[in-house]
C-alpha cells in the first residue's frame, strides 16, 4: 500500500460527524462505525457527550452499530462519555495501532469493509482504518470555544505532509456539505 492509499479518506464529511447522517451511512452500505472521541466528537478536555450528540448517537444507533476507541487513557474521562452515550469502548488505542479497533469489530461481529473508521486525524484514525480495509472517513474537528482561535498545528501538519507523501486529501467517492 502506498502512503496516498493510506492517508487517503474514502469520505470527507464538511463540519462535525453531526453531519454524517443515516442516510450517507446507509449510501456506502455501512453497518457499523468505529468513532474516535477526542475532538472527532466532544472537545477536548469534555467529558460529556452534548444533547445534539446524544441525539445524533440515537439517530444512528437505530441501523449502525456504534463503537468508540480512543487514544486517550482517562477511564473517568472517556468512560463517563461512553457510559453517556450507552456505547461500548476502548480506552489506549495508541492508534494507528490496529488492536483495539480490531477488537471493536470482534464486538460488533462484522468484516472491516462492512465498518466506517470516523475520525478527525489522518495519521491516527484514517491510517488505521485505511491499515484494516474499513471505509475512513474524515470529520472537521470540534474544537473547544476556549481554543477555537488557535489554528489546530498538528492536523494542519498531518494535511501538508500527507499532501507531500502523496495523498490529495480529497475523498474517493465525494465531499458531503449538509444543508
Amino acid at each position: 500500500m502506498t502512503w496516498n492509499d493510506l492517508l487517503q479518506p474514502n469520505l470527507i464529511i464538511s463540519g462535525s460527524v453531526l453531519n454524517l447522517t443515516p442516510a450517507i451511512i446507509q449510501q456506502y452500505r455501512l453497518q457499523g462505525l468505529v468513532l474516535d472521541v477526542d475532538e472527532t466528537l466532544v472537545p477536548l478536555r469534555v467529558g460529556l457527550a452534548s444533547p445534539e450528540l446524544q441525539d445524533w448517537v440515537e439517530q444512528v444507533r437505530s441501523s449502525t452499530q456504534l463503537c468508540l476507541v480512543s487514544n486517550n487513557l482517562s477511564e473517568s474521562r472517556i468512560g463517563g462519555i461512553a457510559r453517556s452515550l450507552n456505547l461500548p469502548y476502548y480506552l489506549g488505542a495508541a492508534k494507528p495501532s490496529r488492536r483495539k479497533i480490531r477488537a471493536a469489530l470482534t464486538g460488533m461481529n462484522l468484516p472491516a469493509e462492512q465498518v466506517g473508521m470516523v475520525g478527525d486525524r489522518l495519521f491516527t484514525d484514517v491510517l488505521a482504518g485505511n491499515r484494516l480495509g474499513m471505509f475512513t472517513i474524515l470529520v472537521d474537528p470540534i474544537i473547544h470555544p476556549d481554543v477555537a482561535l488557535r489554528s489546530h498545528p498538528v492536523r494542519n501538519f498531518e494535511v501538508w505532509l500527507s499532501e507531500i507523501l502523496g495523498a490529495t486529501i480529497t475523498p474517493k467517492e465525494r465531499k458531503v456539505n449538509k444543508t
